[in-house]
């Protein structure tokens, strides 16, 4: 993309996870580069909001409506295989045609198209069934099914060209796309799941995704170097809550499910296929083993099974203990565990069932639910988290009675929550900032009434920056200097420039890239040094959202009489005191003259009057006076002398 409206502060635009969790889509601006965070989807909307609204990306940067894709958007960066951070690919690749780079772990990449086909066909089902019944009143969102451009669901065809587009990266593998370096590395919480370190012209900044701080039974704790990023993106799915040790929490699930079953009643586990199910899985099997239980346990057939074997392909991935015994004693080859058949739905007896999905929104869960409702001696242990709207956050909020399908079903069952989400506490979420020494936070993917205590804390304890946007709020996060101290933009330098719009600026403005915190310091003693010059100009300095800017005034102070004339003034004199203003620049630093050629080089050009770029604005006005026009060209002249030294 092209190089207008350069910034030096990191604008972060969230799609979604903005102060909820669910459809994780998060927009960074660094300098001139666009990258996306997450492409997922919201699992508790049933229409086009599901998806992120990709077209505001174009109205929040005023970015012209016909532009590609690709030539917006530098970069999609994928954290790992979940729905609502990866279910929205397809729809973005093949529905908005964007053709640019893509990058995700390999076992990302391997579970995606059975992640994606698996939401695809039960969308499509339960798609089917709304659509066919006219009771059933349509929004304006749910009408544009017969709209091409926007269908509700992908095809598998599209499923299958996003997986083609996707490149992978391994852990800790450093990779440069077009200038912008990424580095993954291991994020616990699923299979394949990684943080990015992103960094640009000496911008860092880390993206989570989610992760988890501490071992379980089949991944390892998520691991990163002490980076200290400008920005760190985290997630903050439990907020302020720590949660009880990992053995407390294994007693007290394998109780629940021992006592359901002593009085003869079913447990219904709804899972994910991968993640929370495996760690479950191996749970129980290693207590079945021990107790010689003769209770059946089942998973749901299908994906589960797909998701095992991606697990023992991918076995690098998982903890040191299953590494270690994988060739003698494979912990995902179950022996107690077997595939489920919805014929045993209606089984008398007790059992335990890990069914998809992990929300109760759609699929087997559901369809089980409906049965086993009923029964008080059954038993429902949700293991993680729920998003709003779906029928798991609904009867972790104690309903007691649901309208699924236009029936009503009374729950007698009992409804445990049970934390087994593979998501970072409070406490780890404060031991990664301790360990990578942000100097700016960003919160995401969270409730806000969790979020913002967990804001606070992090601002007494670190003393940081700490941002929490909604969706759709831009944020701008001002780069520091080496002191830590973040640079204010005054309302005052934002309306100045506002009402100059660049094209009224007089004079020669002078951006240096590289190094803008050692200009600063370098401003302050040239700003002593034009004072000292003369009086017959008025030299300032100040820094706006597009870098530090010295501008020269080429508007002459008449200290003359009100009889004396203008022209009076002695030019040279005062053409000698802007050569040496030129002088002072370039002796001061010697990176003007490299920014110079260098940005000329880019432009292809040999003409200073650049005037669609914010790097460098060298400008004549039509307000000066013929002999303020002189005075102008030998100043133009004297920087071509130097730029070509």
């Amino acid at each position: 993309m092209d190089l207008k409206n350069v910034k030096d502060c990191i604008e972060v635009y969230p799609l979604g996870a903005g102060q909820d969790v669910g459809r994780s889509c998060i927009l960074i601006k660094i300098y001139d580069k666009i990258i996306m965070l997450d492409c997922g989807l919201h699992m508790g909307v049933n229409d086009l909001t599901r998806y992120p609204d990709f077209e505001k990306i174009k109205q929040i940067w005023n970015i012209p409506e016909k532009r590609k894709w690709d030539q917006i958007i530098d970069l999609v960066l994928i954290s790992h295989f979940h729905l609502d951070h990866i279910g929205a690919l397809p729809y973005f690749t093949e529905i908005y045609n964007y053709d640019g780079p893509i990058y995700m772990t390999s076992p990302t990449k391997a579970l995606l198209p059975y992640m994606c086909e698996d939401f695809r066909k039960v969308i499509t089902e339960s798609q089917k069934k709304e659509f066919t019944d006219d009771s059933i009143p349509q929004t304006p969102a749910q009408k544009i099914i017969n709209d091409s451009r926007y269908p509700l669901i992908y095809t598998q065809e599209n499923i299958q060209k996003c997986f083609q587009k996707a490149k992978t990266i391994q852990l800790l593998e450093t990779i440069d796309v077009n200038g912008i370096k990424i580095k993954p590395y291991y994020a616990g919480h699923v299979l394949g799941a990684c943080m990015f370190m992103i960094e640009y012209r000496n911008v860092k900044v880390v993206y989570t995704g989610d992760f988890h701080s501490n071992a379980d039974r089949h991944l390892g704790a998520a691991w990163i170097e002490k980076v200290k990023p400008d920005l760190l993106i985290s997630e903050c799915t439990y907020g302020t809550i720590i949660r009880d040790s990992k053995r407390a929490r294994e007693k007290n699930f394998l109780k629940q499910i021992q006592e359901t079953i002593d009085q003869g009643g079913k447990v219904l586990i709804p899972v994910f296929a991968l993640g929370r199910a495996q760690e479950l899985c191996i749970l129980l099997e290693t207590y079945w083993q021990r107790t010689q239980s003769q209770v059946p346990v089942y998973f749901a057939a299908g994906m589960i099974e797909k998701a095992n074997f991606y697990y023992k392909l991918f076995v690098n991935w998982t903890n040191e203990k299953i590494k270690s015994s994988y060739l003698t004693d494979n912990m995902f080859d179950f022996k107690y565990i077997k595939p489920f058949s919805r014929s045993l739905i209606k089984t008398n007896g007790p059992m335990v069932l890990f069914a998809t999905p992990g929300m109760l929104h759609a699929g087997l869960s559901m369809q089980v639910f409906k049965e086993w409702c009923y029964d008080e001696k059954n038993t429902l242990i949700i293991p993680g988290y729920c998003v709003a709207g779906t029928l798991g956050n609904k009867l972790l909020s104690g309903c007691k009675q649901v309208i699924l399908d236009k029936k009503v079903y009374d729950v007698n069952m009992q409804v445990k929550n049970m934390s087994f989400s593979a998501h970072a506490d409070a406490k780890g979420i404060l031991g990664l900032i301790k360990h990578c020494e942000p100097k700016n936070v960003m919160l995401v993917h969270g409730d806000v009434t969790r979020m913002m205590p967990l804001a606070e804390t992090i601002r007494d304890q670190f003393e940081i920056q700490v941002f929490t946007p909604a969706n759709f709020e831009l944020n701008k996060i001002p780069l520091m200097n080496e002191d830590n101290h973040s640079i204010k933009i005054t309302e005052d330098m934002k309306r100045e420039i506002e009402e100059q719009k660049m094209n009224e600026i007089n004079g020669l403005i002078f951006y240096n890239q590289d190094k803008q915190y050692q200009i600063l310091r370098d401003l302050e003693e040239f700003q002593q040094l034009l004072n000292q010059l003369s009086d017959e100009y008025d030299a300032y300095w100040h820094r706006f959202e597009t870098g530090y800017i010295i501008k020269i005034n080429l508007s002459v102070k008449n200290k003359c009489s009100d009889s004396q004339k203008p022209d009076l003034i002695d030019k040279n004199k005062l053409i000698n005191h802007y050569k040496q203003i030129l002088e002072a620049i370039l002796k001061m630093h010697e990176k003007a003259k490299d920014t110079l050629s260098d940005y000329l080089e880019l432009c292809n050009t040999d003409n200073f009057d650049v005037l669609d770029n914010e790097f460098l604005v060298i400008k004549t006005s039509q307000q000066f006076t013929p002999q303020q026009q002189k005075i102008i060209d030998s100043i133009f002249n004297a920087l071509n002398i130097y730029n070509n030294k």
